[in-house]
């Protein structure tokens, strides 16, 4: 199973989403070599949204079908603005009741529930 940074980053009720194609989903991606989790999920952040973040707090894992996210909160600035990079064709701040409605890729939808009720103990 391959392992993946997984990135939450969240302003008031919104969290950030980047889209590939026309799937949205949470910043992230695949560890190199001897790449710690934390400092992936700091590299993935920059590498997609152009964003900075301030550290890469360490929230759960989880498991999917195909990969083994390792779940991250990111602090970012809050005048910061994401800006699509590499891969990704979009990236925006999305209301949480909003995400539903999305069209996500399969664990998002469960990674960012998970995300919330942790938060809410």
């Amino acid at each position: 199973m391959k392992k993946r940074a997984t990135v939450i980053c969240r302003k008031g009720k919104r969290i950030l989403l980047v889209a590939r194609e026309s799937k949205w989903a949470l910043p992230g991606g695949m560890l190199k070599r001897g790449e710690h989790l934390s400092d992936a999920a700091l590299r993935e952040l920059k590498e997609e949204t152009q964003l900075s973040g301030k550290s890469a707090k360490y929230l759960f894992d989880f498991k999917s079908k195909q990969k083994h996210h390792h779940v991250f909160y990111c602090d970012i600035p809050s005048r910061a603005k994401p800006r699509p990079n590499n891969e990704i064709s979009k990236c925006r701040w999305v209301q949480l009741e909003e995400l539903r409605r999305l069209m996500t890729s399969a664990p998002t939808g469960d990674i960012v529930k998970l995300a919330s009720q942790k938060r809410k103990k």
